[in-house]
């Protein structure tokens, strides 16, 4: 008979029924008391033994036959890999790490990992990689992330460490929206999809339920290219506004503030620096352009009529300004951020409840639970000795521009010489820009070796792939930040093929080199020794040994409301309770970002006209604006072969959606195939039409997997985002990911359609093996 156990993914906590032979999973289902569970556990039966998975440890032909060396051919679809045994693969690793270590220093290692493969507190993919690049000797890493790469560096700019810690770990809560907002201004929309994501996962999901709640007292308004931005159980009133454009809109809002008389001009004067230096802006007095509604609307083609009432009903009342991340994911991707800061700031309600500026509703499930997170268990991943680093979003650049400099929030990095790059846990092909100029970058290495569950697009481009067992074929333990309790997460079935756990490959490549990685235990004594460590630290929850933990399945954490926040201080009073910033204050306009002398970031916010935007002169070839969403149905690009993700497709491949005015200018209709292209690259896609879109704008979601096995057609026909988006940072202040939108050509393909192969493994030949 078949049993049935719970597992946790970042998606949530879940059933799973499994065979009796314990090698299959038979079916997933969420828990009947999870309110609202995701879409993604649809993916889990398809994916687990999916033909797509890596059953053994393989070697790309061409690098076993002739060693280590760029090669222009890496990722190609042709291309044979040799099934090997562990001993040769791991020789063959170990071989290879010392041979750069000692040749080019460890500084020549990248460890690239983003942290996404698994949601377990031991088997944390990125820990476990770097723990073991420092046990020998250390690598080049990369800082910040996709999500948030503009804010991370700009905000302590402009509130301090502190402060944009609270942002993001003690916002303003569901819960406080409910009891004392009048009105919540989300720039970017609400979406239910992405309350569905918890860094490490959560016992259930509550973030739509509080926000629910919210929206029955709190009226809501959505600025936003797409109508179904905010889920539908906010009952949000909709103003359209056209991507790359909302800073305008912002600085309007301002104006109106200024020109009416609605600004708190005593808030401004006691908690802030720089009002004067925005004043002079949006009147106009620093650059001859008044940054009134008009000006505004010729910009985003928002109605200044809509600008202007929209103003007064923020004065009126309670108001929560909200940013989602995807805003700053953009080409001046700052500006947003630091527009929505100042006209937050303007209204004079920052440290309220339930008022001021947050970043981050509708981008994260966690975000505003109200809860304090308590400290969870860690894997120890020791010091890295190698102070070289990049800007996660940089990664291109570090490979193709070796030995020039970059600048960063003031300051230059030099980009090391990279010989090799060792990825675990995640997939650059769903979060990172251009692949094309991706694929030449990954062509200049030496070695590329991955970590996998399945042969993905990042697995077809390595040297060395190894089978890694998938979260439901080891043992761990689950939390997310602001969760209700640590679960125990315990292996289901029995590992795929020759898969191993992530420590056992580890422990094993660092005897070989010389070094320990393990201290003599196994992955369950690192996990009752990382369980144990936390139960004993002060602070702690109570907690039983963890045998009985095991045992029972999980533990409570405490669900403590956070009110001791940085900014409820600051307001009560900023001189004894003052912002990690020069001035103590909310700054407004940063004396310390205007001494960088930036060609593209100035003290205070403004608008500055980015290369991606329907009135830039690139529009008139590529006259659509697509926004590129992160996906509903999977996270990210995990599991894209599953029954949830293919469910969304449109003729077999990933949709894009148009607004009925361009469908029929273009000659197409529901269930059309049309080739995407941009200046970066092109894709095919299904159509679906929609007019919960503004028209002139598209949107397709992130994360199909990147089939490049038709070129002569498209340079994906599964529909990858990313052959289309620009590979250059938000500014020279923070590099981050410019990959949220990007103009495109839309017209119907009427060839012959070619399959997609991206869910295919490579050929696998084993006779040159061992």
């Amino acid at each position: 008979m078949s049993r049935t156990q719970e597992t946790s993914a970042h998606w949530g906590t879940y059933l799973v029924e499994v065979s009796a032979d314990g090698r299959d999973v038979v079916a997933a289902r969420a828990h009947a008391d999870d309110p609202d569970a995701a879409p993604a556990i649809g993916n889990v039966v398809d994916a687990h033994r999916h033909r797509s998975r890596v059953a053994r440890p393989s070697v790309r032909r061409r690098w076993f036959e002739g060693g280590p060396s760029p090669d222009a051919g890496r990722g190609d679809p042709a291309e044979e890999y040799v099934e090997v045994g562990w001993d040769t693969a791991l020789d063959l690793v170990a071989r290879e790490l010392a041979r750069v270590r000692d040749a080019f220093g460890n500084q020549a290692i990248f460890g690239g990992s983003y942290g996404w493969g698994s949601a377990g507190r031991l088997h944390h993919a990125q820990s476990q990689l770097h723990r073991f690049l420092n046990v020998i000797g250390g690598y080049t890493r990369s800082v910040n992330d996709y999500s948030r790469g503009a804010s991370m560096v700009l905000l302590p700019h402009l509130i301090g460490q502190r402060a944009t810690a609270d942002l993001r770990f003690k916002p303003v809560s569901w819960d406080d929206i409910a009891r004392h907002t009048d009105l919540l201004v989300s720039f970017g929309g609400v979406r239910r999809s992405n309350t569905w994501v918890v860094p490490g996962g959560h016992a259930r999901h509550v973030g739509s339920g509080l926000a629910r709640e919210a929206g029955r007292t709190t009226r809501v308004v959505t600025l936003s290219a797409q109508r179904d931005d905010a889920f539908a159980d906010l009952g949000a009133e909709w103003l359209g506004v056209m991507p790359a454009t909302d800073t305008a809109v912002m600085l309007a809002l301002v104006h109106v503030l200024v020109v009416d008389g609605l600004a708190d001009d005593a808030f401004l004067a006691t908690h802030t620096v720089g009002a004067d230096q925005v004043r002079r802006y949006v009147l106009g007095e620093a650059d001859g352009v008044p940054k009134t509604p008009e000006w505004a609307e010729r910009i985003s083609r928002t109605p200044a009529s809509a600008i202007r009432e929209l103003a007064h009903r923020m004065a009126s009342g309670r108001t929560l300004v909200n940013v989602v991340y995807s805003l700053q994911r953009g080409e001046r991707g700052e500006q947003a951020l630091f527009a929505g800061l100042t006209l937050a700031a303007f209204l004079g309600q920052i440290g309220l409840p339930g008022g001021g500026f947050s970043h981050g509703f509708g981008s994260m499930g966690d975000y505003g639970v109200g809860i304090a997170g308590a400290r969870l268990p860690t894997f120890p991943q020791g010091r890295n000795p190698v102070p070289d680093f990049i800007p996660c979003a940089r990664i291109s650049d570090l490979l193709l521009r070796p030995g020039e400099e970059i600048p960063y929030n003031g300051g230059r990095l030099r980009l090391p010489e990279t010989r090799l790059a060792y990825w675990a846990g995640g997939n650059p092909f769903h979060h990172h820009q251009d692949l094309r100029r991706l694929r030449r970058a990954l062509a200049t290495l030496d070695t590329f070796v991955v970590h996998e569950t399945h042969w993905t697009p990042t697995a077809r481009h390595a040297d060395v792939v190894l089978p890694v067992a998938s979260t439901l074929e080891r043992d761990d333990v689950a939390a997310g930040a602001g969760d209700s309790r640590l679960r125990a997460s315990p292996c289901a079935v029995t590992p795929h093929g020759d898969a191993r756990e992530e420590l056992w490959i580890y422990t094993r490549l660092a005897t070989r080199i010389g070094a320990d990685f393990a201290e003599g235990l196994d992955s369950r004594q690192w996990l009752e020794r990382i369980y144990e460590e936390w139960r004993g630290r002060p602070g702690s929850p109570p907690a039983p040994p963890f045998e009985e933990f095991w045992r029972d399945g999980d533990v409570a954490l405490p669900q403590n409301p956070y009110r001791d926040t940085v900014f409820a201080a600051f307001r009560d009073d900023p001189v004894a309770h003052p912002l990690e910033t020069p001035s103590g204050r909310i700054e407004l306009f940063s004396g310390t970002v205007a001494g960088f002398g930036l060609p593209d970031v100035a003290g205070h916010a403004q608008w500055r006209e980015p290369t991606q935007w329907w009135g830039s002169p690139l529009a008139a070839e590529f006259d659509l604006h697509l926004l590129c969403n992160q996906p509903s149905h999977r996270l990210h690009s995990q599991l894209d072969m599953g029954a949830a993700s293919q469910s969304t497709k449109v003729a077999g491949r990933e949709p894009l959606r148009l607004h009925p005015v361009d469908a029929a200018t273009r000659g197409v209709v529901d269930g059309d195939v049309v080739r995407v292209r941009s200046a970066q690259g092109s894709l095919l896609a299904g159509v679906v039409v929609t007019d919960a879109l503004l028209p002139g704008v598209a949107q397709m979601h992130t994360g199909a997997w990147f089939d490049p096995s038709a070129p002569e057609v498209a340079d994906c026909v599964n529909g990858s985002v990313n052959v289309l988006t620009r590979d250059v940072g938000t500014s020279t202040l923070s590099q981050g990911t410019s990959g949220a939108h990007v103009l495109v050509a839309v017209e119907r393909y009427d060839g012959p359609l070619p399959p997609v192969r991206a869910y295919e493994p490579p050929k696998l030949v084993r006779e040159l093996a061992e």
